[in-house]
């Protein structure tokens, strides 16, 4: 029951974004970036009687991939802005994402911090 309500939940968030994101693109884009998805998932795992040593967790992965989200994002900005086709900003954008968060556990395993 609780996956069909988080299905819901979460599909009507994401139209409800896009939405204000046609008419209103600095605003769609406003919200998009609020953290909505690492709130209601939050949300769910407390209704689901996780641990809060788990959500604390989750809450750490979340901080830990911010800085990867935003060069992902940049890298979209500029490719899209170069008349790069979306799909391939995507790609971009995806692979540019999964390099930072190497290097980020590059640089944690040098200063002996496990992420």
């Amino acid at each position: 029951m609780y996956t069909l309500l988080k299905i819901i939940s979460s599909a009507a968030l994401i139209a409800l974004v896009t939405e204000v994101a046609r008419r209103f693109p600095t605003y769609g884009g406003v919200i998009a970036a609020l953290p909505l998805v690492s709130i209601l998932s939050v949300i769910w795992l407390t209704v689901q009687s996780e641990p809060n040593e788990h959500i604390q967790r989750f809450m750490i992965g979340v901080i830990v991939g911010l800085p990867a989200t935003m060069v992902m994002l940049f890298v979209m900005y500029i490719a899209m802005k170069s008349s790069i086709h979306i799909v391939l900003a995507i790609g971009l954008g995806v692979v540019s994402w999964a390099i930072c968060l190497g290097i980020q556990k590059a640089i944690a395993g040098v200063f002996h911090i496990s992420i």
